[in-house]
Formats: C-alpha cells, sequence, structure tokens
C-alpha cells in the first residue's frame, strides 16, 4: 500500500484567511472563465460550442475526419448544447484552485499555488486556441494527482472522467494514475477512451507527411528563454497567434524555479510520482523539440500516435508539481512566487475577451439544418475555417450543427499538414461533373451552396452512433459507490490504494 500525500490545514474553515482565499479563488476563475459567463454561441479557432449541436455520426467520432473531438462533441449533442460546456469550465477552475489550497501550508503559499493552478500559460494558450477541453484537463491535472495520492476515490474518478473529454486529457489521466499507483482507476480510465478509441481502429489514417506534422506542430520558442524555457514555464504552443498578448515567458521561468525549489519540501510519497510525472511530460516535450525525425517516425508508424504531433501539450503532466511545488515553499518565496505568476500573463483577462460571444443571435441557419435532416451534405465552397466579425477564425459551425462533408485539408504557414480526405476529393470531383450518383455512391444527400440546397441524392442519413459517448456519460456515476463506500469506513481505517 502506498501512503498518502499529507499536508498541513491551510486555515481553518471560519477565519478570515478562509474568506479571502475564496473570494481570491473566485477572482482568478473569473479572470479567466468570464468569456463563458457570456451569453451566446462560443465561436474561437478550434471552438465552435453550440446551443444546439445536431446528433450527427461526425459528432460522435464517425465522420470522414479523425475522431479527435471524441467524446466532446457527442456529449454536448446528448445534453443539448453548451450549457455542458460552461459548467465543466467552471467547475474544473474551482476544483483546481481548491485542491491548489489544499495542497497548501499557509495562506500566502495558497495564493500562490492557486494563481499557478488556475492561470498558467498551458491554460491560457490553449484556452487561446480553443481548446477549451483541453484547458479543462490541465485544470483537473493537478486535482486528479492529489486525488490519487491521498486515497480520495470518487474525486480521482470524476477527475479522470472529466479529463478525458478529450483524448488527450484521457490519455494523460491514466498517465497519471499509473504514476500515482492507481492501477485500477487507469484500467477504468481506459474504458473512458471507447467513444475516440474505436472509431480510431476503424479510421485512424489521416493523410499528410508525418514530417510535415511535427515540423508544423513543434515547440515554439518565446523572447529571451528560447524554446526549452518557453516548455519549463508551460508554454511554447506552435501557434505564435494563441500565445496572450501580455505573455513574459521570463516570469514562468522564475514560477518553475521556485516550483521545484519548494518541492523539496514536499513528502517523499508525494514528491516522487510527481517528479516523475514532470520528468516524464517535459523530457518528452524537449525530446519531440530536439528529435523530431523521431517524433515523425513515431507518428507514421505507431496507430494514434499522432495525438502527440502537438508536443507542447506534453507540459501538461507537470502542472501538478508545480502546484504542489509552490504550496509547500516558505512564506517570502511564496511571495514572489505569487507575483511571478501574475507577471506570467497580466493582462490575460483582456486577451480572453476574443473567446466571448459575439452575439446572441444563433450562428448557423436552423431551417437548412431540419430540412437536411440528418443527411449528409456537401459544400463544395465552404471552408473549414470561417471568418468572424471582428477578426480571427473559427472552425466551421455547421460542422457541429449538421453531417458536413469535411475536407481536413490544415495548411500551416502555406505547407499543407494535412491533405484533403479522399472522400471529400472525390465528392468535389462528382460534384464538378455534376454525377449525381457518385455523389449519391459516396453518402451525400445533399449539395449546399450559399446556404441553400441545390442538389439532392438518394442517400439516406447515416446512423447516429450515440451509444459509446452515453456510456461514456453513465460512467461517472461511478463516483457515486465509491463516495458512500468512504462515507461509511470507519475514523482510521486505512483503504487499499492499489485502486
Amino acid at each position: 500500500m502506498l501512503p498518502r500525500c499529507t499536508c498541513a490545514a491551510t486555515v481553518t474553515a471560519h477565519s478570515w484567511s478562509h474568506r479571502v482565499l475564496v473570494a481570491w479563488g473566485l477572482l482568478l476563475v473569473g479572470a479567466v472563465c468570464w468569456p463563458f459567463l457570456v451569453p451566446g454561441e462560443l465561436l474561437w479557432r478550434d471552438m465552435a460550442l453550440l446551443h444546439h449541436p445536431g446528433l450527427t455520426a461526425t459528432n460522435f467520432g464517425l465522420g470522414t475526419l479523425p475522431a479527435r473531438n471524441a467524446p466532446q462533441d457527442g456529449v454536448l449533442a446528448l445534453l443539448g448544447g453548451d450549457w455542458f460546456a460552461r459548467v465543466l469550465v467552471l467547475t474544473s477552475a474551482l476544483a483546481s484552485a481548491w485542491v491548489a489550497a489544499k495542497w497548501a501550508h499557509t495562506p500566502l503559499t495558497a495564493a500562490a499555488a492557486m494563481a499557478c493552478a488556475v492561470a498558467n500559460p498551458f491554460v491560457l494558450e490553449r484556452l487561446l486556441q480553443g481548446q477549451w477541453s483541453l484547458a479543462v484537463a490541465a485544470w483537473l491535472a493537478p486535482v486528479l494527482a492529489w486525488a490519487c495520492l491521498n486515497q480520495r476515490r470518487a474525486t480521482s474518478w470524476l477527475a479522470l472522467w472529466a479529463s478525458s473529454l478529450t483524448p488527450t486529457g484521457g490519455v494523460f489521466g491514466v498517465v497519471i494514475a499509473l504514476v500515482t499507483g492507481r492501477f485500477r482507476l487507469a484500467a477504468g480510465g481506459v474504458l473512458l477512451w471507447l467513444p475516440w478509441l474505436v472509431p480510431a481502429l476503424s479510421n485512424n489514417s489521416t493523410p499528410g507527411s508525418a514530417a510535415a506534422q511535427v515540423t508544423a506542430f513543434a515547440p515554439r520558442a518565446e523572447g529571451f528563454v528560447g524554446t526549452g524555457g518557453a516548455l519549463l514555464g508551460l508554454g511554447g504552443i506552435w501557434n505564435a497567434d494563441a500565445v496572450p498578448a501580455s505573455r513574459f515567458a521570463l516570469a514562468s521561468l522564475a514560477v518553475a524555479a521556485l516550483a521545484f525549489m519548494g518541492s523539496r519540501h514536499l513528502e517523499h510519497a508525494c514528491r516522487r510520482p510527481l517528479y516523475l510525472l514532470a520528468v516524464l511530460g517535459l523530457g518528452l516535450a524537449c525530446g519531440a523539440w530536439l528529435f523530431p525525425s523521431a517524433l515523425g517516425w513515431f507518428i507514421a508508424h505507431v496507430p494514434g500516435a499522432g495525438l502527440l504531433r502537438d508536443a507542447s501539450k506534453l507540459t501538461l503532466l507537470a502542472i501538478p508539481l508545480y502546484v504542489a511545488g509552490l504550496g509547500a515553499l516558505p512564506n517570502l518565496p511564496a511571495a514572489v512566487g505569487l507575483l511571478a505568476c501574475l507577471l506570467q500573463a497580466p493582462g490575460a483577462p483582456r486577451d480572453l475577451a476574443v473567446l466571448a460571444p459575439r452575439s446572441e443571435q444563433p450562428v448557423v441557419d436552423q431551417q437548412l439544418v431540419d430540412a437536411l435532416d440528418g443527411r449528409v451534405a456537401f459544400f463544395p465552397d465552404r471552408p473549414s475555417l470561417v471568418s468572424l466579425p471582428g477578426g480571427g477564425v473559427a472552425v466551421d459551425p455547421y460542422s457541429k450543427a449538421l453531417n458536413k462533408l469535411e475536407s481536413g485539408e490544415l495548411i500551416v504557414d502555406g505547407v499543407v499538414v494535412d491533405q484533403a480526405q479522399p472522400a471529400h476529393v472525390a465528392a468535389d470531383d462528382a460534384w464538378q461533373r455534376r454525377d449525381m450518383d457518385a455523389l449519391e455512391e459516396l453518402g451525400v444527400g445533399a449539395v449546399v451552396v450559399d446556404s441553400r440546397i441545390v442538389a439532392e441524392t438518394a442517400a439516406p442519413a447515416p446512423a447516429v452512433p450515440w451509444a459509446l459517448t452515453a456510456l461514456w456519460l453513465l460512467l461517472a456515476s461511478a463516483a457515486f459507490p465509491l463516495a458512500r463506500q468512504a462515507a461509511s469506513r470507519k475514523p482510521g481505517q486505512s483503504s487499499p490504494t492499489s485502486t
């Protein structure tokens, strides 16, 4: 059995410092998550959160593209819209702040740890890339690590479940469970992969060069710190446009140094797995940067390895150590750490304003969606990324509202990273020839130009493969018997830690 990873109580529940920390946590979460409190549909880069996403095969991972957004899109479709994403974003950020305070031993160290947990560069960059579910996984990484190390079974399962809304979060969550010795939890976590793993086994290939993918998504250097320093500071996302305008990378290096300094004060049972997670995440991210050809070979030859082509996201595994390390500092270094955390992106609330909805009006034509009635639609001239009012781009919201035959072509800095899907190329060729029989054989039920159906075939609407996503939702209920078991355990009675 593994010993618990304990720490001294931060403050009593009714003290003034407790109230100050609660206010501080709410302030941090509000500063980062405020766009998700604004009414309207959220569109920005990889994010398209609609009020009424479609119950389509694409949203459940069985479209023409790899199931990178499963079970996320299917969950939102089953639950009826963006409200679940908003709730999950807010609760995950609050949970991260709460656990950061639990990991600290004084109010000042708690304030520093909370700032690191909620508003670190990884979270800010992923939000600005539109990867809100990956930001959720980053917030929950310290929650999951803390719960695993302290034998909080229900909390650890809920954190792992919510993290697995995105494939990356699900894989990293299982890694955290394994490193902290929670092997049965890790085995259960693999079940949470099914909504994307099953489609991936049937549609694993992404046309394109693995070398081009690695180059396009390589970690990016930042001013004064280079690529290695950017990764150590939990930054370095491939897209320079997703970096907060107020980013100050040198402050992130100070946060990293102080976190490693504070980690020396952690108990051995806590320190060792957190070190291993950080070394694994930072080491692999740096390895991908230093040896891109090796990563390219890995992606080309190992099924599912394309999940790691965006190598900077591996640094997520270091977040638990950074949070716990800051929480273990003496007060004076903790004050410096708090200042450094705030200086990493001092204008973050303003930088994140681009995420806020631009209008309360729906962004898709519901009459068109109803007319298509679940059939696969081919849009000859509509791109995968659409321009937004006021600047910026977002994934086409119609790809979330209906069965759109997607191209999947991705161009980064003028280089084709992902080639167009063969089905889309064939449909485009058939439409150019006005060959409706060929379109029907491809499963295309309608052709849409300028938001109007201009041609139709007899191709039926594809079946909606909702079962695995529904199973994913039901698996959250496993936390309830775990919570009852913990509540019924006698005081002082230990539990096995291999679960």
